[in-house]
């Protein structure tokens, strides 16, 4: 799946292939490039385009649209506001098999929480239930799989990452997101 939608997203590009550092050397080691010079991404960057909104925790009632600026805030801003959370859609995603990802803070245990749907077919429960164990040993996670949706519930505590910090921005916490869902789907294919 990852090697699909990686090799689709540089087919679609003329010229260089801008990508995230994670995915170019994912694509050199798989000889994705085709022959097309790939420049990576400044850091940070990844998110720059993507949809992002604030909802009430509650409610779940929309609380505004925001732009890539709110993700140099600190993570700490959920502390701060505990009946919110962040909600974001990127193109980027979409190479990972991941819809959206949410990520709020958890009042009663104080862990920042990732919520997200990943569109996987239910035959890779295995490789993702070996892949969250292995990585997730002292937080541990929850996993559901909706079959009405064709979708996979995942939440995981994002304290429990290698490289998780109390003085992350939001930018840096997502981009630590991203690059744990990245080695999932490397890891489910490799399970293939």
């Amino acid at each position: 799946m990852l090697k699909n939608q990686v090799e689709k997203y540089i087919a679609s590009k003329n010229g260089i292939v801008e990508l995230h550092i994670g995915i170019k050397e994912y694509a050199e080691r798989n000889g994705l490039l085709q022959g097309k010079e790939a420049k990576v991404l400044e850091s940070g960057s990844l998110f720059d385009n993507a949809y992002i909104e604030r909802g009430d925790k509650e409610t779940e009632e929309f609380l505004g649209e925001e732009s890539s600026a709110f993700l140099e805030q600190s993570i700490s801003y959920f502390k701060d506001k505990k009946n919110e959370f962040i909600y974001m859609e990127s193109n980027w995603f979409e190479l990972i098999g991941v819809d959206a990802i949410s990520f709020e803070n958890d009042d009663v245990f104080g862990t920042f929480d990732v919520m997200l749907g990943l569109k996987l077919q239910k035959k890779h429960g295995p490789a993702i239930t070996k892949y969250l164990d292995e990585m997730l040993p002292e937080t541990g996670y929850d996993l559901m799989f909706d079959g009405n949706e064709g979708l996979w519930s995942l939440n995981f505590a994002l304290n429990g990452l290698d490289r998780y910090r109390e003085d992350l921005s939001i930018r840096e916490a997502y981009s630590l997101i991203y690059s744990f869902l990245f080695k999932m789907a490397e890891s489910i294919e490799k399970q293939q």
